[in-house]
């Protein structure tokens, strides 16, 4: 009896300090340690909103230009990358048979003038003879039937002169309808650009209103942005903006926003902008390229704000973990402006000097025990 119970206190001595050390490895280490967790405390301070939107280079004047009537290249003179000034002449149509049509109607009109001077002559020997028949009926020489008729042969010549006249002004209208076809057939450039669009070359066929030319005018670059709607709120023309085009990485151009789009993307559900370049890069950037854009907006008066890290949503709630006595609440927040640091202000729910859970080891809840660090691994602070 004295041996057995011997063996049970041996084996008690032996399980009890392990039981005790499973224990304090589960309370300190194990699922039921504390959850190590990073906080902060909320402050009052004053918050700088900016909004971020990704946007393409685009050219605010762009001159496309080609014939007004289907035709055949007959020369360009630029290519693409070239700068051309006001008033250059471009390229050429073929006139195909506008010169011989132009010919033909110059004939005409020298027809015309002839047919219209004899219609004058007409018309002075129509009323020459009107007169001399006038006053010999008055000398009682020849019948009144036959003055009538002298006086029917004057309006006859004076209708003649009247549509040889109108005749005369319709084909000399038609030579320089032709003549400005004519003219039409050359490509000028209508301002000083760059030529960025080359698509027809010597011999293609272009229909009427196809661009075989394209020019911008290098000075009237800017970027279309979309900004999220959710965000936009406060985006106004004139506010400052930073530009950081992709083909100059880590180099930001100041900018500024020149308008809001009044249509907004209903599909996207993106607010528009244009902004504009203070000053334009040295090395103009390709049109499509991709560009981020930063908008400052106006600084909002001082209020409590908390990292966006810490926000978290519970059961569709939106709140914090506050951390009360060494226990933690789950917190409901009303947020208003963030700012592109990661601080967002706390409308309510919160004051200064509130403590919040910033980052944890892992999901917390009411009942998680917790261990206060200045920092987790791998989270940078």
């Amino acid at each position: 009896m004295f041996h057995i119970q011997g063996r049970t206190l041996a084996l008690l001595a032996v399980l009890l300090p392990l039981i005790g050390l499973f224990i304090y490895v589960a309370l300190s280490s194990g699922p039921l340690a504390p959850v190590p967790v990073t906080m902060v405390a909320v402050q009052n301070r004053v918050v700088s909103p900016a909004l971020f939107g990704i946007g393409t280079v685009e050219a605010r004047y762009s001159y496309k230009i080609g014939p007004t009537v289907a035709g055949r290249v007959k020369h360009l003179d630029v290519q693409v990358g070239d700068y051309v000034k006001a008033g250059q002449l471009l390229g050429e149509m073929e006139p195909v048979d506008l010169e011989a049509r132009l010919l033909a109607q110059e004939a005409a009109l020298k027809r015309a003038q002839a047919q219209l001077r004899e219609a004058e002559e007409r018309q002075v020997y129509a009323s020459s003879q009107a007169i001399r028949y006038e006053k010999l009926l008055a000398d009682h020489t020849v019948s009144e039937e036959l003055v009538a008729t002298k006086q029917h042969e004057l309006l006859l010549a004076a209708a003649a002169l009247s549509g040889a006249s109108e005749e005369l002004v319709r084909l000399t209208a038609e030579r320089e309808a032709l003549r400005a076809q004519r003219d039409n057939l050359q490509l000028v450039a209508p301002a000083d650009g760059l030529v960025v669009l080359r698509s027809a070359d010597p011999g293609t066929t272009v229909v009427a209103g196809q661009a075989v030319v394209e020019l911008i005018d290098t000075q009237s670059l800017w970027v279309n942005v979309r900004f999220n709607q959710t965000h936009a709120h406060g985006l106004a023309a004139g506010l400052p903006a930073e530009i950081v085009l992709r083909s100059h990485a880590g180099q930001r151009y100041a900018g500024q926003v020149l308008r809001v789009e009044p249509m907004a993307d209903e599909v996207t559900e993106e607010t528009l902008a244009k902004i504009n370049f203070v000053q334009l890069p040295a090395v103009l950037p390709p049109l499509g390229e991709l560009a981020e854009v930063t908008v400052t907006l106006p600084a909002l008066p001082a209020a409590p704000v908390i990292p966006n890290a810490a926000i978290q949503r519970i059961e569709g709630r939106l709140g914090v973990w506050q951390v009360i006595d060494d226990d933690l609440h789950f917190t409901p927040v009303k947020l208003g402006a963030a700012g592109l640091d990661g601080q967002v202000q706390v409308r309510e729910g919160l004051n200064a000097g509130d403590r919040v859970v910033v980052y944890s080891g892992k999901a917390l809840s009411s009942k998680s025990r917790i261990n206060p660090v200045e920092r987790l691994p791998g989270i940078k602070s």
